[in-house]
């Protein structure tokens, strides 16, 4: 139930595959990925030594590691774990006025990750109802998104997409994605289904526009439309979004060749698309993969009707 930052220091990897399918090639130094979604990558390590496969949660409680080595018994060096991010106002894709910035400033990302934040600063907001528009006026440039400075001068990063990747090094983006052959349907979407990911954080209550599973409408599309999913995420926290049954085309930026997926991130704060076409029959589980947030409620049924006799 966590976000993982994986690297494997001194190793390049390229990434070919997406959720199990095939990307145009992309070298990488790290990549970070959600709950469901999978990366395949090639290495090709040139040397008689070994590596370290490494992967750090995004709260920095701990690390997994592996060895890649050409013979058994070596062993690389185990790299230090990098800071643990702490969310910015952007993260939180509230209206700017009547808020009390002060008591936001430097939130501690890391007892968020995985699900419930810990401690009182939070209590009793309804992020439910903090809508998923930006913040009028505010310059985000200005607000150290570079890092900022902890105790003893050491640099803390400041934003959810902040890993601490080192300068000159390259981390995977969503706009790398590129499908290795075109999308088969090229069809505007007929409609937009837009996807409010809600919740209140302090009390654990978590849903999709503003209503729990069972107490929800489930999506209704017909057959052999096209459609795109607009998710606007309205809470503090990534949500790995997942339909069951079809692949999702990310839109990323690409024309033709966008990425498909069957799980997309949605960052804190912010709204991300994609399109589909509707070409499975029947009822389809729609949740967050988080299974904890799909639990409590956020979820629904997304129902592809059969196309008539």
């Amino acid at each position: 139930m966590s976000f993982f930052d994986v690297r494997i220091p001194g190793l390049p990897m390229t990434v070919f595959s997406a959720d199990g399918q095939n990307v145009q090639p992309v070298r990488v130094d790290e990549f970070r990925f959600g709950v469901g979604e999978t990366y395949d990558v090639i290495v090709l390590p040139r040397d008689d030594k070994a590596f370290t496969i490494f992967a750090e949660p995004i709260d920095r409680s701990g690390y997994a590691r592996a060895t890649l080595a050409p013979r058994e018994g070596m062993e690389a060096a185990i790299p230090e774990q990098r800071p643990r991010t702490i969310l910015s106002m952007a993260d939180m894709g509230m209206a700017h006025g009547g808020m009390d910035h002060g008591s936001m400033t430097g939130m501690d990302h890391g007892s968020m990750a995985g699900g419930a934040m810990s401690g009182g600063a939070m209590a009793g907001m309804d992020h439910s109802k903090m809508g998923g528009a930006p913040m009028a006026g505010m310059d985000h440039g200005a607000m150290g998104h570079g890092g900022a400075a902890a105790e003893g001068g050491e640099r803390r990063p400041f934003g959810w997409a902040d890993a601490s990747t080192p300068p000159g090094a390259k981390a995977l983006d969503y706009a790398d994605l590129k499908a290795s052959t075109p999308n088969p349907d090229g069809r505007e979407p007929n409609h937009e289904i837009e996807v409010r990911l809600t919740g209140i954080m302090e009390r654990y209550m978590w849903n999709l526009n503003g209503r729990p599973f069972g107490k929800d409408e489930p999506i209704r599309v017909a057959y052999g439309d096209r459609v795109r999913l607009k998710f606007v995420n309205t809470t503090m926290m990534a949500h790995p979004m997942h339909l069951h049954g079809m692949f999702v085309e990310l839109e990323n930026g690409q024309t033709d060749r966008k990425p498909r997926k069957h799980v997309v991130v949605v960052p804190p704060g912010k709204t991300v698309s994609a399109v589909l076409t509707a070409n499975e029959p029947g009822d389809w589980p729609f949740h967050c993969h988080l299974l904890y947030h799909m639990e409590a409620g956020m979820m629904t049924r997304f129902i592809v009707e059969p196309k008539s006799a």
